[in-house]
Order: structure tokens, then C-alpha cells, then sequence
């Protein structure tokens, strides 16, 4: 155990036994993935490893190629989205505690997850890899994710800080926002990773905030984190984030990481030893940095010091991978993370005991998305696909039949490079994925498989099809043009549902879709995220009624691409940067947040615009009354208290959404907002009473000319609901 009163004392000490040199090797990146150590004096490198859905392969330390080890298989967990999706704070803590303790297993120091970027468009690729477009929810479920990883000895490394919503242009579009939105909507979640769940490490994201780079940015890094925060833990840049000697080394950033091979060359390598030496930059500067990572390595119980030298701490966690509770886990995660959209008719859930033949149709029923995504790849011990889910639970008593349907191979994207870190650093304006399109040479080879799989439709009772969208989309580095479904799968969809109308509509991705073209005919809709190497098996039991479905959208579902952010053309991506902006700043866009807090369902609320499927929706195979909502107060909360009542056939979850208001809405503030949420289990005819409290503090808003925190109105009314726009109970309350 790090002796807390003593740790500053032994860094000064051992600060003041290291040369210059072994400062700077301390630094920066001496391989792809870690530090240099000191071999004098017995300090070690710290090993990092990607990321937010398992720990990434082994690769060679100076090459972007696979180790070839056969050691480095690991449990492959489902992605933020999907952990978002369950609404479950216990089970974003068992998702962290699985990350941290296999990253420990492999002998990680740094787990670089999870990130929690808002998810402002879903046409950014990344946005698998983030929780949700309501800061509300993202604090509530980081802070027991980021615990859950630091109780195995690894750091959590959150990222990307901050105003990170786009791989278009990532290293070279400045984000421009208004003070408000900055506070209210982009930093919550990292405050509450740093302020709640003590975050020892943090990643600096690409993009440029304010027309400087986020990794070199005094405002972000020092003004906000370190002085704002009182944050002493890492700061890491994201791998080629850094672009200035003298910037960096006099902010906040610590350590400097690139995808290049010439470690010695890095901004905060043998270029600073120069700075220094000709007085360009103050060595203090280096030795705040050293004193951080020292700090990190006792809090990670790397090391101790006694008498005078420095030990490996030999009590520190070992860590384990590929165990079965892990599966286990990883299993009720996927289960609470299917989204049950629609249902009419109660097509679902299927028996199958009376279930003597299903077909199958999609390729996503039997494609593995492990391997692909970017940083978030890795190499599952396994992963169940929904087909193999299937067959698995039916048995040998049941036919189950497969037809591709469609088939990605077919359309050619070219997005599948192997290598794409080689090239992830250059500009690139062009790097929007576009959606498929029939293209004549390759039309006759999709029109026989979409004509096979619905010939093949008519002739079954339950029929299934699980398509949606995978790492060619939902990708590191490029962004989609629009959020439709590629490989012609709308039209596919279409005459599945006309050949046999009980078609069940399976969709699996990392963000919002458009399902417009179909969406009123199937009966039947289920969501997905990328769910981890138990995710064919959960969607199977939900589907045939071994597991009701719990899931809620963390994001809102518009209808198509054009009703995203007004849509103007400096919404997204950007608009190129002014004569003026080229003089003092090295960027291609600037992207201006022109709809400041107005992001998600605060925009679709607030100017009246119709969705597909609201934020926080999900249905179940049963149904819930509400009743009896009251409200009490205390000096610091609110105290919602209501009963919640399962009114239907299965046991099952619930969770109650609690949202705020002010009676008397504002110009600029949203209608409502999302303030509290608790997920219960009902067996069926079960009552019981749900108790939710709300800081008051949360009611406040950030007033740009004060530059504080303030309670703009005193009436406010307190919504609870299924969604946010499925409210079932409400109360007016004064402050």
C-alpha cells in the first residue's frame, strides 16, 4: 500500500538522483506502446495497451505488426454503447473490473479506456467506442467503470479530452464552442472521471480546441484539469497528437506518445534535450512531469521506495484473463444491452418448443467484428456470433437455415487495411465513408443473394434477419456521409418484410441508423450494439424469450441524416479555415458547435423535430405501471419517490427515467434534461417503490457573462418515464 504522507518526499528524492537524459526517456514513447524505464535506478517502463473493449494484441515494439504471440488472446467485452445501453451502473462496473484484470493479467500498467466523448452525430466512426450523447449518463456510469478497472492496479486512462466528436480531419479541426456548452455538455463526464472516480490517467484528444492543439492546450490541460480539478495524475497525448516542442513541454501534457518507429525524434525526446540546453524551455517543466509518473507508478504499486533505493513492490495485484466469471459477466452485460425497439403483434419473443425450422438472413449473423474497428481491435479467445447463438440454443430438434442475404465482399470498400495506423496521421479530407450504393458490375451477385434469402423468407414461419452496420462503418479514422444502412440492406429489408410480414429486424451498431424506408412495416425491431464475444448468444435468448430484453437507447434514433444538427454545412464536417485562422493556427476546418447545449435529444425536443425512436426508449416482453410520484426536499436534494408495478407476463427490468424541467421554459434552456435513472427488477404482478434523488445543484446552469453556475427559474416540473418522450408520471415543484 502507497504510504501517502511519504510518496511526495521519496519522488523529490528520487527526482534528484536522475540525469537529464533519463527524464526524457521517462517522457516520451520508447516503443509503440510504452515508456523507457531507468534500469540504474530500478525504474521500470510503463506499458500501456488499447483499449476500450479488451486488451489489444502484443505487437512489435517498433513496428505496426502483430507480435504473432499465441498468448495474447483475450476476453473480447462489449463496447461502450453497448454497456451504455444496459443503463446498469453495477454492470459498468463489472465491464471496467473484467478490463482492468485481464490488462493486469497481461502485464499493462495503462488501459486506454474507456472514452466517453459525446456523441454529438452519429456520423462519427468512433462513436462505438462512447457511451452516449447525454452527459448525465455518461458520469453515471464512467465513474464505476473507471473504479472497476483501478482496483486491479491499472490505470484508467479516459479519453479523449475534450470536445473529441469526429475523425474527419481529427488531427486538424479546431472545435469552437461556447463556455456554457463546454461545461454542461463536454465535460461532465470527464469531470466526473477525475473528480469521482480518480482517474489516474487521462488521453489528450487530436482535434484543437480554441485554435490550439488539445495535447499542448493551457486551458484544457492546466487552467481546467490540473488548477480547476486539482488533477495530479498522467496526462498522456493520444499517438500523434503532439505537434510543438516548446508547447508541449511547457504545458500540463506528461507523456508523449506517436505511431512512428523514430522514438528518439518525438517532440519531448532529443529535440527538448536541445530546448533545454539552450535555455528555450525550464527543466522545471520536465520535472513536474517526472514527479507525475512517479506518482502514478506508487499508486499502481509498480514500485516503493526503501532505504534510499527504489523496489518493485512486490504485493501488487497479478491480474487474469479468459476466466470463466469474466464470461459470465461480459454474458449479462450483452443480455441487458439488446434493445427491443418494436414489437407489434408480440411477433416476439418466439417459443422454441414450438420452433421446428428458422431462416436466418444477414451477414452480421455470422460475421466477427472482434478483429476490426481501429485501436479497438483485439484477438477474442472467441465470439459467439447470432447464427452459431442460435443454433446453440435450438439444438439438434430444430432446422435452422442461413442465407448471406447480402454480402459486404461484394461492394468492395476498400476499408480494410490492415496497417491503417501507418497512415492514421495524414490529412485527409476525404475520409467519410460512404454508404453502398448499386453499382452496375456488382448489382447481378447482391441481386441473387437478396432474391435467394427472400424466396427463402416465404417458405418459413420465423423468419430473422441480423444486418446493420460493422468496422467498415463504425471505424477509427473515418466518419460515415450519412447514417443508412450500407450493401443495399434497406432494400432487402423492404421485400423481406412484404414476403413474410413477421419478419424480426435484428440491427446491430455502434450509433443511430436511419430505418425510415422500413421501419413503419416490420412489426418487429431489435438493436444491438457491438456486444462482445457472448453477443450471438444474449441476442438468441432474447429472441426465443430466455431473457426478457432490458436495454434503453443511450442516443437518439432521428430518421434520417438530414434531421442532424440543423444540417447546415458548417454542422458537420466543418467549414475550412479562414485566412485569418491560418495565421495563428495549424488546422484545416474549424467546427463551430453553433447549437451550443442543443445536442441529441435536447435539439429534437426543443425544435419540435420527429425521431425514429426517442433517447432512453426500450420496450420489454412485459409492461409497467406507474403511480403515485411524490416529491420531497431537503437542503442539497430533491427526493423523487414513486411505485413502479409490473403489469405483465415475464419478470423483468425496468428502468425509471427521471428527467427535469422548468414549467415556464427558456429561450435557451432544453425542455428537459435527464437527472436520475434506476433499473429494477420485477417479477411478475411484483410492486415496489423506487427511490431517486437529485442534487439541486444539478438544476443550475452555466451563466457565460458571470462565468458561474446559477439557478435560472424556481418552477420546475419533475418527469418520470419509460423514455424521454414516454412519460408516465409528473410534478410541479417549487424551489
Amino acid at each position: 500500500m502507497v504510504d501517502t504522507q511519504n510518496m511526495e518526499m521519496d519522488i523529490e528524492k528520487i527526482l534528484e538522483e536522475l540525469t537529464l537524459e533519463e527524464k526524457i526517456k521517462m517522457i516520451h514513447g520508447c516503443g509503440l506502446f510504452k515508456t523507457e524505464g531507468v534500469k540504474r535506478l530500478n525504474i521500470p517502463s510503463l506499458k500501456m495497451s488499447d483499449g476500450p473493449m479488451g486488451v489489444r494484441a502484443e505487437f512489435k515494439n517498433d513496428e505496426w505488426t502483430p507480435a504473432g504471440n499465441s498468448e495474447d488472446a483475450v476476453s473480447y467485452c462489449p463496447s461502450n454503447t453497448a454497456i451504455a445501453s444496459t443503463w446498469n451502473r453495477e454492470l459498468a462496473g463489472k465491464a471496467g473490473s473484467i478490463l482492468g484484470e485481464e490488462a493486469r493479467g497481461r502485464g499493462k500498467d495503462v488501459i486506454l479506456g474507456p472514452g466517453i466523448n459525446i456523441k454529438r452525430t452519429p456520423l462519427c466512426g468512433r462513436n462505438f467506442e462512447y457511451y452516449s450523447e447525454d452527459p448525465y449518463l455518461v458520469s453515471e456510469l464512467v465513474v464505476p467503470c473507471i473504479e472497476g478497472i483501478q482496483q486491479n492496479d491499472v490505470a484508467a486512462c479516459v479519453k479523449h479530452f475534450a470536445v473529441n466528436g469526429q475523425e474527419t480531419e481529427r488531427l486538424w479541426v479546431n472545435v469552437e464552442l461556447s463556455e456554457r456548452a463546454l461545461r454542461e455538455i463536454y465535460l461532465p463526464g470527464f469531470k466526473a472521471a477525475i473528480k469521482k472516480a480518480k482517474s489516474k490517467t487521462i488521453m489528450g484528444a487530436y482535434n484543437l480546441f480554441r485554435g490550439i492543439h488539445c495535447c499542448e492546450s493551457s486551458e484544457l490541460l492546466g487552467d481546467i484539469l490540473r488548477k480547476e480539478w486539482n488533477y495530479d495524475g498522467v496526462i498522456i497525448s493520444d499517438w500523434g497528437a503532439v505537434h510543438d516542442t516548446v508547447a508541449v513541454a511547457k504545458s500540463p501534457l506528461d507523456i508523449e506518445m506517436s505511431i512512428t518507429y523514430n522514438f528518439d525524434e518525438y517532440c519531448m525526446a532529443n529535440p527538448l534535450i536541445d530546448k533545454i540546453k539552450d535555455g528555450s524551455v525550464d527543466i522545471k517543466y520536465v520535472d513536474e512531469k517526472v514527479r507525475n509518473i512517479l506518482r502514478l507508478m506508487m499508486r499502481l504499486n509498480m514500485i516503493e521506495y526503501k532505504d534510499g533505493r527504489i523496489e518493485k513492490c512486490k504485493d501488487r495485484k497479478a491480474g487474469s484473463y479468459n476466466t470463466p466469471e469474466h464470461r459470465q459477466d461480459i454474458l449479462e452485460v450483452a443480455r441487458q444491452a439488446v434493445v427491443l425497439l418494436k414489437n407489434n403483434d408480440h411477433v416476439l419473443p418466439f417459443n422454441k418448443k414450438d420452433t421446428d425450422k428458422v431462416l436466418v438472413i444477414g451477414e452480421n449473423a455470422i460475421k466477427a467484428h472482434a478483429n476490426g474497428g481501429g485501436s479497438a481491435e483485439i484477438k477474442a479467445l472467441y465470439e459467439i456470433t447470432p447464427f452459431l447463438g442460435i443454433v446453440k440454443l435450438l439444438g439438434g430438434n430444430t432446422e435452422v437455415t442461413f442465407a448471406k442475404g447480402y454480402e459486404s465482399s461484394v461492394y468492395d470498400e476498400g476499408n480494410n487495411d490492415v496497417n491503417w495506423q501507418a497512415d492514421s496521421l495524414k490529412s485527409n479530407e476525404e475520409n467519410v465513408t460512404d454508404t453502398c450504393n448499386d453499382k452496375s458490375e456488382e448489382s447481378c451477385k447482391a441481386r441473387e443473394l437478396r432474391e435467394e434469402a427472400v424466396r427463402l423468407a416465404k417458405e418459413y414461419d420465423k423468419v430473422i434477419f441480423v444486418g446493420g452496420l460493422n468496422h467498415d462503418y463504425d471505424i477509427e479514422g473515418r466518419d460515415k456521409k450519412d447514417i443508412r444502412l450500407p450493401y443495399e440492406q434497406d432494400v432487402l429489408i423492404k421485400e423481406l418484410v412484404k414476403a413474410n410480414e413477421n419478419t424480426v429486424v435484428c440491427i446491430m451498431a455502434g450509433s443511430a441508423v436511419d430505418m425510415s424506408e422500413w421501419q413503419n412495416e416490420a412489426k418487429t425491431i431489435v438493436y444491438y450494439p457491438y456486444n462482445g464475444m457472448e453477443g450471438g448468444t444474449a441476442l438468441a435468448q432474447v429472441l426465443f424469450g430466455e431473457v426478457n430484453p432490458s436495454g434503453k437507447l443511450a442516443e437518439t434514433f432521428p430518421y434520417e441524416s438530414s434531421r442532424i444538427l440543423k444540417n447546415d454545412e458548417e454542422a458537420y464536417p466543418g467549414r475550412k479555415v479562414t485566412d485569418e485562422e491560418k495565421q495563428r493556427m495549424n488546422a484545416i476546418l474549424t467546427q463551430e458547435y453553433k447549437e451550443g447545449i442543443f445536442v441529441g435529444y435536447r435539439y429534437y425536443e426543443k425544435y419540435n423535430i420527429p425521431v425514429a425512436f426517442p433517447f432512453g426508449h426500450g420496450l420489454s416482453y412485459t409492461t409497467f405501471k406507474y403511480s403515485d410520484i411524490s416529491i420531497q426536499e431537503d437542503e442539497k436534494n430533491i427526493l423523487v419517490e414513486l411505485k413502479v408495478k409490473n403489469t405483465g407476463d415475464f419478470d423483468g427490468y425496468e428502468t425509471v427515467e427521471i428527467y427535469v424541467g422548468e414549467r415556464n421554459i427558456s429561450e435557451d434552456n432544453p425542455v428537459k434534461e435527464l437527472k436520475g435513472f434506476e433499473k429494477v427488477w420485477l417479477k411478475k404482478g411484483e410492486e415496489k417503490t423506487v427511490h431517486i434523488d437529485i442534487a439541486k445543484d444539478m438544476l443550475i446552469h452555466y451563466n457565460e457573462q458571470n462565468r458561474r453556475w446559477e439557478l435560472k427559474n424556481t418552477e420546475y416540473i419533475i418527469y418520470a418515464g419509460s423514455s424521454s418522450k414516454d412519460i408516465r408520471q409528473s410534478k410541479v415543484i417549487t424551489l
